[in-house]
């Protein structure tokens, strides 16, 4: 296929928008729908195609039995305002066959406006940015081939960025699940006060883990390396029965101070071989009741500033934590979130990240609802 060239009318005008529109396809030829669809916006009236995005094959979204998508992004230059680009994009859709169902339904093409400079609208017709569009992948990952320092003008957060956040994978909002926000880290890392702030502009729970409750835990960081199964046993257990279904109903909102994911994490660290086999029983046992996350935060940075931080608050157990065992949290944290897929992530430095600035914090807490059913 051959992309239009604009003409110096077009690109010289002062009145005309870049656009990103997204095309999908799962009925009949789909690669052939594509580029007819294509075809068809490079001949509205003052629109220009000037950039296409490979074709992704994708898996559909909250509906089974369907074939697998074929996406793909374009990126147009147009004079004309987003209802009237709305309005054609709808024409073709009709053109090539589009029939209107239900949602999730399977179409034989589907056009959907992302981006149109830095506008912003909300309208009963008409949503832009695409209200779901940061956590779809293929649809990030078309605007990165584009343009990834283009900014999404709601989160201020370019394509590139925000397609970190979903290491590859495609999410969707979903109000039949707790709406749980994890925070985590290593010791010292900021993650309860962090918690705490989210809780309250959330006007939600704070979980926080169980580490004062903990009976065993200084003698285990005492050296009693006997006790180190009691101890982790304790976490799971308290664990579980703070994150369990029966507790967490769907499309309730917490925040906690930790990601379940680290228990079998810590556990490693600290068990033998022995004591560690049993709890993998325990652990097995008990994950399928646990509520996931649907967004988690990384705190990460600075391991002198997290030790620093650990010396202030002056907990008796924490005194024999080393600048080593801190860097070897750290790491084990980045191995766990490495390959991260079971929700979107979002990876905050410490050394740039101030939790005690509110304005931070409110623009923090804004960006993370946009990952949230209906908040």
């Amino acid at each position: 296929m051959i992309l239009a060239d604009i003409s110096n009318n077009i690109a010289n005008n002062s009145d005309t928008y870049w656009a990103f529109i997204g095309i999908g396809s799962n009925l009949g030829n789909c690669k052939d729908n594509i580029d007819k669809a294509v075809r068809m916006l490079g001949d509205i009236d003052d629109t220009f195609v000037t950039g296409m995005s490979s074709v992704y094959e994708t898996t559909p979204l909250g509906t089974t039995g369907q074939a697998n998508y074929f996406n793909a992004v374009v990126r147009v230059r147009t004079t004309l305002e987003p209802s009237e680009l709305y309005k054609q994009m709808a024409a073709i859709e009709d053109a090539l066959g589009r029939v209107r169902s239900e949602k999730w339904s399977a179409r034989t093409i589907d056009l959907d406006l992302l981006l149109y400079g830095d506008r912003i609208i909300d309208s009963p017709r008409l949503t832009v940015p695409h209200k779901q569009m940061h956590l779809r992948n293929f649809v990030l990952r078309g605007l990165c081939e584009l343009d990834g320092n283009t900014v999404h003008p709601l989160l201020g957060k370019t394509c590139k960025e925000l397609a970190d956040r979903l290491n590859g994978q495609d999410f969707i909002l979903d109000q039949n699940i707790p709406q749980l926000v994890c925070i985590a880290g290593v010791i010292g890392a900021g993650k309860t006060t962090l918690g705490n702030k989210l809780a309250e502009l959330f006007r939600c729970d704070l979980i926080c883990e169980a580490y004062d409750t903990n009976p065993y835990l200084p003698k285990v960081y005492a050296g009693n390396t006997d006790l180190a199964i009691d101890s982790q046993l304790f976490f799971l257990n308290s664990r579980v029965e703070q994150l369990s279904l029966d507790k967490l109903s769907a499309g309730q909102l917490a925040v906690s101070d930790y990601v379940f994911a680290k228990d079998k994490l810590f556990a490693q660290r600290t068990l033998n071989a022995e004591q560690f086999d049993r709890y993998q029983q325990q652990h097995s046992e008990i994950k399928k009741d646990i509520a996931g996350p649907v967004v988690v935060v990384h705190l990460h940075g600075n391991p002198n500033l997290v030790l620093k931080r650990i010396s202030k608050r002056n907990r008796p157990y924490e005194k024999g934590i080393t600048l080593e065992t801190i860097e070897s949290l750290a790491a084990d944290y980045d191995r766990l979130f490495e390959n991260w897929n079971q929700c979107p992530l979002f990876r905050v430095s410490i050394d740039e990240f101030d939790c005690m600035d509110q304005a931070k914090v409110n623009s923090f807490a804004k960006e993370i609802k946009s990952y949230l059913w209906k908040q």
